[in-house]
């Protein structure tokens, strides 16, 4: 993923040279210099505050993405549970299963850094029937079905439905690495370690399957 490389090597770089200088000052035990902003002198920290300065902090974009992609996940596992009664791919059909596993696990990690974090935690099933209501978004996230996208796909059987399912899920994951993309484009964002290594997966994750599900729509293994 060469977009998302680069910043690993910054926040890698900033947390080995820190923004301040470790030094004891007066015999009384660590201390650090910070350098002040520009035009400013600097200043002398104790060791506590200098250890919190270079803990990335938590922005509203890392909680929004969270929140967010919890809908997200919330829609792709609801697509996923249509599979067993309607698909005649034994190959979709193990799609929809790894899906279904992986978001759900991904859904509770993606709660539980909320609760840690004192946010609000959306309800997983106002996923696909509320997008515009989750995290304060104005308008539904990329990639997900509408109400008459998901009526079509409830409605379909057999090698229509594998065809369509494929399709839609092909948009749906496409839409989650729009949502990683923008998560680092957000200043600030996508730094703490757990978002960081959380959103890294998705996209690679979602490649990896998108990458299969072109290979299936066009009749490899249908």
């Amino acid at each position: 993923m060469p977009a998302l490389l680069p910043r690993t090597g910054v926040l890698a770089l900033a947390l080995a040279a820190g923004p301040v200088a470790c030094q004891t000052v007066g015999g009384t035990g660590a201390r650090a210099v910070r350098p002040g902003a520009p035009g400013e002198p600097s200043r002398v920290v104790d060791a506590e505050e200098a250890r919190r300065s270079l803990v990335p902090r938590v922005t509203q974009a890392d909680v929004r993405f969270m929140q967010g992609m919890i809908a997200h996940h919330a829609q792709a596992i609801t697509l996923s549970a249509l599979v067993p009664e309607r698909a005649e791919s034994e190959a979709v059909r193990l799609v929809a299963e790894r899906i279904g596993r992986s978001q759900g696990d991904e859904i509770a990690l993606m709660e539980r850094w909320l609760g840690e974090h004192g946010q609000e935690i959306p309800d997983p099933a106002l996923g696909y029937r509320l997008p515009s209501q989750v995290a304060g978004a104005a308008v539904m996230m990329p990639g997900m079905l509408t109400p008459e996208e998901l009526g079509e796909l409830e409605a379909a059987s057999g090698a229509a439905f594998d065809r369509l399912f494929l399709i839609y899920m092909i948009r749906h994951h496409e839409g989650a690495l729009t949502m990683v993309r923008e998560l680092f484009e957000s200043d600030g964002a996508g730094e703490e370690a757990v978002i960081f290594e959380f959103a890294v997966d998705v996209d690679s994750d979602q490649r990896i399957e998108i990458a299969r599900m072109v290979r299936m729509l066009s009749g490899a293994q249908l």
